[in-house]
């Protein structure tokens, strides 16, 4: 059939335009639809982006804190809220700008509208005229959007979620963080490091609660060590407002009861995929229980002609998958078309999948974490050193946490890694390059690591699992 496009993309942003743009290379004819106030996604405006220039503010304030731990004698810093928001801003916008003039020169058509599909290969805009578009294939690349819990009082009470810090020219002196995962650890590190009382409530016995276990402690122990007032494994009964106007949570703790008390709370329990008001109903593609649009390693949907991509499928809500899944989504359309041969298909892999959590100290990993790989009833090894005996991250005074390796002890192949330290969403690297070549603990080995770096504590655990191989 003659449809006005090859290819249609819901969303701009770093799905969306990896798809587009892989289409357009394809020679697909190709159209982005999205209807945002603003271009760019959510990893430019109001996610990766934006949180890590204000990280960053904030890891400076922490030095400067420290500064005479080194002999450096500075006044006492304080942190310029409206400053740092301006910085960011300024950054954001160049960032923003790049994407939207990507989106706009020409490859591709670009229309500014929301849309829902009416049947499998049309698309109704809300453009005022009740305008539509035919395509013979679909990527649906919408993201993801702050969900919420129903709290009792929370609403009423009011709150801030992370675009709200974001975009703050001032922060009362106190707040409460509701969420111990990566969104909710990253805010709770930058408004203590400039400065502000802050205390954590996690439902969970522990923060980042899909890792393996022993990452928390050192995290929970860390901001401890900072002041941050840190509950985990509660049960929140309600939220209430005082008659000076301050905030107040109540929860379980253990056997305790507890009420927290601050200027203002900050909501970070997470996101949910923006499936809403899209009709895919109409076209036959099913949902997961968490929202999320079910599709597999193709990225293809229930519906025959329509993809998925980036933080609205998953499983993994990063920016680099997002953009290998929307590459793969425009592949596999082409392939659908005939405009590319079967054997053309692309399967995204999950193998050397990422996480990292830039709050002070970090936390990443990569592969399988030992959980897992007990679940898949694989027989694997594990070995880790710690920071506070490397020479390296002593110097730097950087001494929490540990790095942690892990590989199948029938072939020494590594499987896995984790690291909660200085640097470790850098760190974990080498660890990637490693796997993506299948090395063996005995292979990571025979790398030269310079002296003194932080990279080599690295091989202290693989020569450790290398001799538990050589010994079997």
């Amino acid at each position: 059939m003659d449809y006005d496009y090859d290819l249609l993309i819901l969303g701009g942003g770093s799905a969306g335009y990896a798809a587009a743009r892989t289409g357009h290379e394809l020679g697909l004819k190709t159209v982005v639809v999205d209807g945002a106030e603003t271009l760019g996604g959510l990893c430019i405006l109001r996610g990766c982006m934006p949180s890590k220039t204000l990280i960053e503010s904030g890891n400076r304030m922490l030095s400067a804190r420290r500064a005479s731990e080194f002999g450096i004698h500075t006044s006492a810093p304080t942190a310029n809220v409206s400053a740092i928001r301006d910085r960011k801003r300024s950054l954001i916008g160049e960032f923003a700008e790049y994407r939207q003039n990507q989106l706009a020169d020409g490859r591709f058509d670009l229309i500014r509208a929301r849309g829902a599909f009416s049947d499998a290969h049309t698309l109704k805009l809300d453009d005022g005229e009740n305008s539509s578009l035919t395509f013979a294939t679909a990527v649906v690349a919408t993201g993801s959007k702050v969900t919420t819990a129903p709290i009792p009082g929370l609403a009423e009470s009011g709150y801030l979620v992370s675009d709200d810090i974001l975009e703050a020219a001032s922060l009362p002196e106190s707040l409460i963080v509701l969420g111990g995962g990566a969104i909710a650890l990253e805010l709770t590190h930058y408004l203590e490091a400039i400065g502000r009382r802050v205390s954590i409530i996690q439902r969970s016995p522990r923060f980042l609660k899909e890792l393996d276990h022993d990452l928390s402690p050192v995290v929970e122990d860390a901001f401890r060590g900072r002041g941050i007032d840190v509950y985990t494994g509660t049960s929140i009964s309600n939220v209430t407002s005082t008659e000076d106007g301050k905030k107040q949570v109540s929860f379980q703790h253990g056997e305790k009861g507890v009420i927290v008390t601050a200027d203002e709370i900050v909501y970070a329990l997470g996101r949910r995929a923006t499936t809403d008001g899209l009709g895919l109903d109409e076209v036959g593609v099913i949902l997961r229980k968490n929202g999320q649009i079910e599709s597999d390693h193709t990225l293809a949907t229930s519906a025959p002609n329509i993809f998925a991509a980036g933080d609205v499928t998953g499983p993994h809500e990063i920016v680099h998958v997002a953009i290998e899944q929307g590459e793969a989504a425009a592949i596999n359309a082409a392939v659908l078309l005939g405009k590319l041969p079967p054997e053309k298909k692309r399967s995204v892999s999950y193998r050397l999948k990422l996480f990292g959590v830039f709050c002070e100290p970090q936390v990443a990993t990569v592969g399988l974490s030992e959980q897992e790989a007990a679940a898949k009833g694989m027989d694997f090894a594990t070995a880790s050193y710690p920071f506070d005996d490397h020479g390296k991250s002593m110097v730097m005074g950087e001494t929490h946490g540990f790095v942690k390796m892990i590989t199948d002890k029938s072939t020494g192949e590594i499987i896995g890694a984790s690291v909660v330290g200085p640097e470790a969403a850098d760190l974990i690297h080498e660890v990637v390059v490693a796997m993506h070549f299948k090395a063996t603990a005995q292979d990571f080995l025979t790398i030269p690591h310079y002296h003194p770096t932080l990279s080599e504590i690295w091989t202290y655990p693989a020569e450790e699992l290398a001799l538990t191989n050589e010994l079997k």
